[in-house]
């Protein structure tokens, strides 16, 4: 891969890797399933007016908006407002690669490999460890609907496989329609209106920066790099890159918000990261059924 090239992966980690504290800064004072209506509005307008619709059936982007949009964003996000140390989020969420490995072995009957199968066994006892040892400022409640975020995250990567579409910056805008107005609804639900309404009111520099940061940023900058490096090199090559996430992340919250992770939170985080990279190494040289699965967990935007 080009010095280039390798410049604008690193770059895309470093836009994720930093999105988890940019999204925690946001929601001081905002409901979460507000602040998330309010970045896919601006990832929808004006792009859904010059951005075709992708060439699949309404149901594939509605099931696609679902847990890719809808479930993945509504769980981060307010797993993140109850207390989830966004650094610890930035490692949690990575358990999607494992997730969606399994899930298409059970649901496309996509047989993974043997080093998948360790690397899953080893992501899964970190994340035990953290679950376990977390520190007491990490809630458990944090913890579950993070890890829930994934799962959905997972899923959403199966959906989309098992339709044939191709990921871009179409599926991006497009899924992204269906998801303002359910979690406004949903917002006004659980806050009530009267939250709801209070926090649109009063928008802080806080709320508008977290916004724009992760629609334009993170959503669509950084998909777009991410899909063009795709389209040049092989996704052997590019998508370990998406496991320098965690590490930025957590810097990131270090250095912002001096967030510490306890012992047993950085054992468990290295065994985490250390099954997602040998579930994400593991399929590079199988082919068939298997290969599927290991394109199946490749990393996406967060």
């Amino acid at each position: 891969m080009p010095v280039r090239d390798v410049m604008l992966a690193v770059l895309v980690t470093v836009i994720w890797g930093v999105n988890f504290v940019v999204i925690d800064a946001g929601l001081d004072g905002m409901p979460p399933l507000v602040l998330v209506a309010l970045r896919f509005v601006v990832v929808v307008l004006p792009l859904v007016f010059l951005v075709p619709r992708p060439n699949v059936p309404w149901r594939v982007l509605l099931a696609s908006a679902l847990f890719l949009s809808f479930g993945q964003f509504g769980l981060l996000y307010t797993g993140l407002a109850v207390g989830l140390p966004p650094g610890l989020a930035s490692l949690v969420v990575q358990a999607q690669v494992m997730f969606s490995v399994l899930i298409a072995a059970a649901w496309l009957r996509e047989r993974p490999t043997r080093a998948q199968v360790a690397g899953i066994v080893v992501g899964v006892a970190g994340l035990v460890v953290v679950a376990v040892g977390r520190e007491a400022a990490t809630p458990l409640l944090g913890l579950v609907l993070g890890v829930a975020g994934a799962l959905s995250w997972a899923t959403g990567n199966v959906v989309t496989r098992k339709a044939g579409v191709a990921s871009g910056l179409s599926m991006v805008v497009w899924t992204a329609v269906f998801v303002p107005v359910p979690m406004l609804a949903l917002a006004v639900a659980v806050d009530g209106p009267g939250e709801v309404g209070r926090s649109l009111a009063h928008l802080t520099l806080a709320n508008l920066f977290a916004t724009l940061y992760t629609a334009y940023l993170a959503s669509l900058v950084g998909y777009g790099i991410w899909n063009s490096l795709l389209a040049r090199h092989p996704a052997a090559v590019v998508t370990p890159f998406a496991l320098l996430i965690p590490p930025v992340g957590m810097a990131a919250a270090w250095l912002v918000q001096g967030e510490r992770p306890g012992p047993a939170e950085i054992a468990g985080g290295v065994l985490l990261l250390l099954g997602v990279a040998v579930t994400v190494l593991g399929g590079r040289r199988v082919t068939s059924a298997a290969s599927r699965a290991a394109k199946a967990a490749e990393p996406v935007t967060v």
